[in-house]
């Protein structure tokens, strides 16, 4: 309806948001938003049907459109202002902190035209009943469980991708460490004892520096002078000649 009412109902939310977000955690202050949500507009909606059985209006209220996030921002309000004893401003007025939604309740409506009474009333309503709900049942709650289920899901396919994307930075041939094992069977990997590269699985012999794959390294000396000395420009090329392919 208006780039101001947007701007201030999400100022609003950062606002609340912050507070409570930090001190329950993601998942339950997303299953108390949902909660919110769903218990503000069934409030409303026995609220409007109530005033239809009680007046005999012409037009249901449920009858009329209402958009926004006010109802939930003021079941918001009054989880946060229970949460403290103090004082707090609402709109230049100095008053107690559990009274500030209804105080905000009256201003709004007193000043600002167009806005749903029953919406925000509904709202105030809606978190008396969470906190009153919230009180009364010792166990988990049953929405936060399903959020956090949910969520598992959906991060379940990142967290598969990371994990082949660990596996394959912690299997990056030629940089073994001297002493390592010599078979590794589940990649298919042996690391030659000489040179310490690490080889396929299908080979019996170095790439890098032609010892044999069952060497332990305690050969004989002509043989290690022949495969353990190489020069180091020779290891370099031959690493070149292998990754250059």
């Amino acid at each position: 309806m208006g780039e101001s009412h947007l701007v201030y109902n999400m100022m609003s939310l950062l606002w609340k948001g912050i507070q409570l977000e930090t001190s329950m955690g993601s998942v339950k202050f997303a299953s108390m938003v949902a909660a919110l949500l769903g218990m503000s507009q069934g409030i409303t909606l026995l609220l409007a049907k109530s005033l239809l059985l009680l007046f005999d209006h012409e037009r249901a209220y449920y009858h009329e459109y209402s958009i926004g996030f006010s109802g939930v921002l003021f079941a918001m309000k009054v989880v946060v202002n229970s949460q403290s004893d103090n004082y707090t401003s609402v709109h230049g007025l100095v008053l107690p902190s559990r009274h500030a939604a209804w105080a905000e309740l009256i201003l709004i409506q007193m000043f600002v035209p167009g806005v749903s009474f029953l919406g925000h009333l509904g709202g105030i309503l809606a978190g008396i009943l969470y906190l009153h709900l919230k009180a009364s049942y010792s166990g988990s709650n049953p929405l936060t469980t399903i959020i956090r289920r949910f969520t598992r899901i959906l991060s379940w396919p990142v967290r598969l991708v990371w994990g082949i994307c660990r596996f394959q930075r912690l299997q990056i041939f030629g940089r073994g460490t001297v002493g390592g094992s010599q078979a590794r069977s589940a990649t298919g990997v042996w690391r030659c004892q000489a040179c310490t590269f690490d080889n396929s699985g299908w080979l019996n012999v170095c790439e890098m520096c032609g010892t044999d794959r069952f060497d332990d390294g305690l050969s004989s000396l002509g043989s290690s002078n022949q495969t353990h000395d190489l020069p180091v420009e020779e290891l370099r090329r031959r690493r070149v000649q292998r990754f250059g392919r």
